[in-house]
């Protein structure tokens, strides 16, 4: 389906110069448990690595807990506990924000519910609208249930998102598919939707598009491509994310340019839900953060796949292990806020 109205406000694509980078610090032993330490370490590494590019913003629950994240995260990034969070999971917690047409932003909440109700989100579910209020910007319901990290956009008029994430009963219940389109499409200011099958009750998010297929710029995606002797379910859905936008056009009828990137061979982790993705990547202004997992070939390749795709831009690699085994990644834990 396409829609036609240009005065709409619309999300832009991730690579417009940012005024900042939202984040959130993680501080519940209930969510995290042994874990949190390790990945608090990974949080404000992000955070610090954030801070050389762009200002940050890191939402704490309490001043007794900003405190903390103020000693491990430096003097270059901004702490503040008005907020109050559940989670670190900012990419989906966090309003999005879009540009009005008119010189001015204003911010799209899409109603979080946990992930379908996964996990308690008392002070998440509130986050959007906060920070949205923070900003002093107006903001909208979205008419659907979903999460910033489900929907990909180019900016031009053209997203993506996996059916198992949005068109799924745990957020969507009732909805159709085409009723979740358009009102992705009427929340985004797009125009035209790439469906992506996905996979439903594997992991927490139902198969977020952000980790396995982005949008480089209009008329180019990347995506993470498994080891050919890989088979599992996580594998299958990769290759037939490649597949699918291979043969696809978005809104201005360009035929996807469709650019791999080989994921690693080797990870340090044992966790199962570890993401070993370089695509969940988050880009700040003149630089790419993403992640290496101790693979010297594939990071050195997927290092300068990126370079190549955000040229003038400084890729750095980290290695956040202990938020990949968690379950999601830098651009998962992040939102940026454009310029208006």
């Amino acid at each position: 389906m396409t829609h036609h109205h240009d005065a709409r406000p619309r999300v832009p694509a991730d690579d417009v110069p940012h005024a900042r980078t939202w984040m959130s610090w993680p501080s519940r032993r209930g969510v995290w448990g042994l874990r949190l330490g390790g990945v608090q370490d990974d949080i404000a590494l992000i955070a610090r690595t954030i801070a050389e590019f762009e200002p940050v913003v890191m939402c704490a629950p309490d001043d007794w807990t900003a405190g903390k994240a103020r000693a491990r995260c430096g003097s270059g990034v901004e702490v503040i506990s008005s907020i109050p969070t559940d989670d670190l999971w900012m990419r989906d917690t966090a309003p999005v924000f879009r540009r009005d047409g008119s010189g001015g932003l204003d911010a799209v909440l899409l109603n979080f519910n946990g992930w379908g109700d996964k996990q308690v989100h008392y002070d998440d579910a509130r986050v959007a609208r906060l920070v949205a209020a923070h900003r002093g910007l107006r903001y909208v319901h979205a008419d659907f249930v979903g999460e910033g990290g489900a929907i990909e956009t180019d900016g031009d008029g053209t997203v993506m998102a996996t059916e198992s994430s949005l068109v799924n009963k745990n957020r969507n219940r009732g909805m159709s598919r085409d009723e979740v389109e358009e009102a992705v499409l009427d929340a985004y200011g797009a125009d035209t939707m790439i469906w992506l099958p996905g996979i439903k009750g594997r992991d927490i998010t139902d198969d977020h598009v952000d980790v396995t297929s982005r949008f480089v710029r209009p008329g180019v995606v990347m995506v993470q491509l498994p080891p050919p002797d890989r088979g599992d379910v996580w594998a299958r859905d990769a290759r037939e994310q490649f597949a699918i936008l291979s043969t696809a056009t978005d809104a201005r009828g360009r035929r996807l340019q469709v650019v791999p990137v080989h994921g690693p061979d080797t990870v340090r982790s044992r966790s199962s839900k570890f993401v070993d993705s370089y695509l969940n990547f988050h880009l700040v202004n003149g630089g790419v953060v993403t992640t290496q997992f101790g693979d010297p070939h594939k990071d050195a390749a997927a290092k300068e796949a990126l370079a190549a795709a955000f040229p003038g831009r400084e890729v750095v690699q980290l290695d956040v292990d202990r938020l990949m085994a968690g379950g999601g990644g830098i651009h998962c834990s992040t939102m940026h806020e454009p310029l208006p």
